[in-house]
């Protein structure tokens, strides 16, 4: 039995920190003040991605369908491997198309104390004559643990309330408040999309480590199905801080696709859901395996007459 605990959470005031997610680092540090220390040394931490508190769809993968209000608010149940990613992508292309989606998909900005700091919330003004003058949209954080010791999870609510992130923590920014919570168990999700897949993509979900100055860190290069585009892949250094201590981190940038070359892709999605390589436990090395659809004939068509198939 291999468990993970969903946890969202909703920020009640603007963070100041990491403008892309919360990192696993941050959320463990966070957990380290509420959870006695033979506990937190067994837990491992997602990175945390921003989510609008908005009406969706679900996508065409996932388990259930349909349009729900307030989809990014909460924690839809989760029954097959796809339905893990719902909120993962930052892109959030769940969002109705008939809404402002760029607007909605961004954090509005704020200085606060001289640093710039995303709001907690994004209120937009609506035509005059409408029955509300403004809509406001409230900011979650989706993330999720697991755990050496299968029995550290899960955490109580008690231990994931009033939870702080990012900088300026002492004047209040980054606080948060327990939305939802849930325990999936991995082996028991469908993974027939990748059972009757021939092909396969590999996204990278959240960076993966190539180099790092923490000592005895960088311990794994990256797969060996993804080595000969390693020259291909976008890098981006990163930082991480332990003990008061900032170590640089050299990685594969997250939102990239690579071609998927090995022969166990059930057994790499597992592995991908609780990560691989260097710093793993705070949140690094998160990847999604996606089957590769068939083309439709009349895609085909289009590629011979020279058109562009979306």
């Amino acid at each position: 039995m291999t468990r993970i605990q969903q946890v969202h959470w909703e920020l009640e005031m603007d963070y100041i920190g990491h403008p892309y997610y919360v990192s696993g680092n941050a959320i463990l540090h966070a957990l380290g003040q509420h959870v006695p220390h033979d506990i937190h040394q067994h837990l491992h931490a997602s990175h945390a991605v921003f989510v609008p508190g908005q009406f969706g769809t679900f996508p065409e993968e996932h388990s259930q369908s349909g349009i729900r209000p307030y989809l990014g608010s909460g924690l839809p149940d989760v029954e097959s491997y796809d339905d893990l990613f719902l909120m993962r992508n930052p892109a959030h292309r769940w969002l109705l198309d008939s809404r402002p989606r760029d607007a909605l998909n961004t954090h509005d900005i704020r200085p606060q104390s001289g640093h710039p700091a995303l709001s907690h919330e994004t209120i937009m003004g609506k035509p005059e004559g409408a029955r509300k003058q403004q809509q406001t949209t409230k900011w979650y954080i989706n993330a999720y643990l697991h755990a050496d010791d299968p029995d550290a999870l899960p955490l109580g609510e008690d231990v994931l309330e009033g939870l702080q992130f990012g900088g300026k923590r002492n004047y209040g920014y980054g606080i948060t408040r327990l939305k939802d919570t849930q325990v999936v168990d991995l082996d028991d999700l469908d993974y027939s999309r990748l059972e009757d897949g021939e092909t396969f993509l590999v996204e990278v979900t959240t960076p993966f480590v190539l180099e790092s100055e923490y000592p005895k860190a960088a311990d794994q290069d990256v797969p060996w199905w993804w080595k000969e585009s390693r020259r291909d892949l976008r890098e981006r250094e990163e930082k991480i801080l332990e003990q008061r201590e900032v170590y640089k981190l050299q990685t594969v940038d997250h939102g990239q696709v690579v071609k998927y070359g090995g022969d166990r892709p059930i057994e790499t999605a597992k592995s991908g859901i609780l990560r691989v390589g260097s710093h793993s436990k705070y949140g690094f090395g998160e990847l999604r395996v996606k089957p590769v659809e068939p083309q439709s004939d009349q895609c085909k068509n289009s590629e011979k007459n020279g058109e562009i198939a979306e």
